[in-house]
């Protein structure tokens, strides 16, 4: 009977102790729970205050806005007395001009080109382009002492003779010109008695 009431003393302070040690264990994790609790409290209000003074801020910033556009605004009014009321324009007559506007010069990037730019001076060069060497001009040398040149179709009769006396020294009669379909202009030069054609068409290079 001894042996029994020591094994039933021996099972209930087994029990005990182990409730102990599940007690202390669960006031622990309270503890911690708590603890964790306050951290995040704490740092959920200082966001909430963080948010607060932002606010004030901005609230700040918009009040000196309005007071600078209200400034802005009384300043129009005492400039422009009021409203902007456009007066309307009495008109007494019947045509209507319209109003001379800003017209600046023109400034091109480039400058027009001009045909007088192209155009070459006359000059005896020019004229007389060269002589003509067909049979027909050949002819004439020999018969009627007579020189063919090709020249600008610009050239009359008085330049073309100028420039063959300038040219090859040489006096002309008369000269005789024709308009080629080709656009330039063929002139028969006709030399005076002193002046032989087969003599000026050698030292000349034609033959």
């Amino acid at each position: 009977m001894v042996e029994v009431s020591n094994d039933k003393k021996n099972t209930v302070e087994k029990k005990k102790a182990e409730d102990n040690k599940k007690s202390i264990k669960n006031n622990k994790n309270k503890m911690k729970v708590t603890i964790n609790d306050k951290v995040v409290k704490k740092n959920e209000k200082k966001k909430l205050n963080e948010k607060q003074k932002g606010n004030e801020k901005k609230l700040k910033v918009k009040k000196t806005l309005d007071k600078n556009s209200d400034d802005k605004k009384k300043i129009k009014k005492v400039k422009f007395g009021g409203k902007n009321q456009k007066q309307k324009k009495i008109r007494t007559s019947i045509h209507f001009k319209r109003p001379k506007t800003l017209k600046l010069p023109r400034n091109p990037k480039c400058p027009r080109i001009v045909k007088s730019c192209f155009r070459k001076t006359l000059d005896k060069y020019g004229i007389i382009k060269h002589p003509l060497t067909s049979e027909k001009a050949m002819k004439k040398i020999e018969e009627i002492n007579t020189l063919v040149f090709i020249c600008d179709k610009r050239a009359d009769k008085k330049k073309i003779k100028k420039a063959v006396k300038s040219l090859f020294g040489i006096t002309c009669d008369k000269v005789n010109v024709l308009n080629r379909l080709s656009g330039d202009k063929k002139a028969y030069v006709r030399l005076s008695p002193e002046h032989d054609a087969l003599e000026v068409a050698n030292k000349i290079g034609i033959l």
